[in-house]
């Protein structure tokens, strides 16, 4: 699978990307026994920024798949935001996330549950070659993304925004503000989009007709603030809403509302009635 990128090689172990993951882990289990109010909300808050807002607004939604457009600066921000969630920098992220729906649940899918189901939640990340700095291979995916100078540079060093964070928060609140805000934080944020892999290509509904196995599942939407209806993704992958149903809630989405209303969002992309209703599938087929 994409011998090109080194997706798919289960027999070599990233260790680095592996022992960071451990550490991450363990720290993360150790924040429970330095609990304070304060970190748990700090926490929050900073899994908003940088799930909803780094990952959701981002990496997902603005820089894979341009589904709306916002003033240099502030897309900039996202992508700053997007680093502080341990999943690699923008040109990376993007690449793997536009592979995924060129292969979606077949040959050459980085991270398929066909392929098992903790393969898909997290192991295509600890097995095969680091490509989080390989900008020429992974540009090739992510080629508007590559050519922006201030990506490239980000992409390179997506590691530091993460580590001043950390010593910002040691030096404020110390030791429970840096366990809660980036060891539990970036776990917990982790696996909210690990799920959207695994999960929601395992459970949950599906109301539009689609190649894969994706799946609408509401409490994955809850965690990751609107990613979890997935089936509705892939049904209609441009587009800057995901949750298309009357209840179904898509925090990200109403975040892209609030940028339309005061001028800082435009060009918002959205299925229109007579495209949901070709791909819907009927009733029975639903079931």
């Amino acid at each position: 699978m994409l011998s090109d990128t080194g997706f798919g090689n289960r027999r070599s172990i990233n260790w680095v990307t592996a022992s960071a993951f451990a550490i991450f882990h363990v720290l993360a289990v150790v924040a429970l026994f330095y609990t304070t109010w304060s970190a748990v909300v700090l926490a929050v808050a900073l899994h908003w920024i940088c799930i909803g807002w780094g990952i959701g607004l981002g990496y997902h939604r603005l820089h894979t798949h341009r589904s709306y457009s916002v003033p240099k600066p502030l897309e900039y921000f996202l992508a700053i935001c997007g680093t502080l969630t341990l999943q690699g920098g923008p040109i990376f992220w993007t690449a793997v996330h536009r592979i995924h729906h060129q292969h979606s649940d077949a040959d050459g899918d980085p991270h398929t549950p066909r392929d098992g189901r903790w393969w898909a939640h997290m192991l295509w990340v600890v097995f095969g070659e680091s490509l989080h700095d390989n900008t020429e291979t992974m540009g090739k995916y992510a080629p508007d993304l590559s050519q922006d100078r201030f990506y490239r540079v980000l992409s390179q060093y997506h590691w530091v925004p993460l580590v001043i964070l950390g010593l910002a928060l040691l030096a404020v609140g110390g030791l429970p503000w840096l366990l809660w805000g980036v060891f539990l934080r970036v776990v917990f944020g982790l696996h909210c989009t690990w799920l959207v892999n695994s999960a929601t290509h395992l459970w949950g509904g599906r109301r539009f007709q689609t190649t894969d196995d994706s799946r609408n599942l509401w409490w994955v939407a809850l965690l990751s603030f609107g990613e979890g209806w997935h089936n509705n993704h892939h049904a209609h992958p441009t587009s800057a809403r995901h949750g298309l149903g009357r209840f179904e809630l898509d925090l990200t989405w109403l975040q892209i509302r609030l940028l339309e209303k005061i001028g800082l969002a435009w060009a918002v992309r959205l299925p229109t009635d007579q495209q949901i209703v070709r791909k819907e599938l009927s009733a029975d087929m639903a079931a």
